[in-house]
């Protein structure tokens, strides 16, 4: 369980605990005091969670913009096919209707994965 759950359920007990108490204002007082302080605590932890995702998305060695190719990440299943399909000595253009991908893209398989292209 997290602070969030535990949070949550502390508040829903308080509302029902509320409904036997006569002084129902100071505790309804109360729910909304807890009930800010998650709302807080949820947003600080919020912000910890991009701070530590930026942090982890920040690249080492980057790329120029004019190397980077801008192209969808291709699962290894269709990478894998590519380099079988080369292997059996398909065309570049052969692969690439095969695979349902571009000319420059299988390139781009190929050479990543230190096979030379034909």
């Amino acid at each position: 369980m997290n602070v969030t759950e535990i949070l949550l359920i502390i508040g829903i007990i308080c509302i029902i605990v509320s409904f036997f108490f006569k002084n129902s204002r100071k505790q309804a007082d109360e729910l909304e005091d807890i009930s800010i302080s998650l709302h807080q605590e949820t947003n600080q932890l919020k912000k910890r969670l991009r701070a530590v995702e930026e942090e982890l998305l920040i690249d080492v060695n980057p790329i120029s913009p004019s190397k980077q190719l801008k192209t969808k990440p291709i699962h290894e299943i269709i990478v894998n096919q590519i380099l079988s399909l080369h292997a059996q000595g398909y065309s570049i253009s052969d692969i690439a209707k095969r695979s349902s991908l571009t000319n420059e893209e299988v390139m781009h398989v190929l050479q990543t994965r230190g096979v030379s292209s034909r």
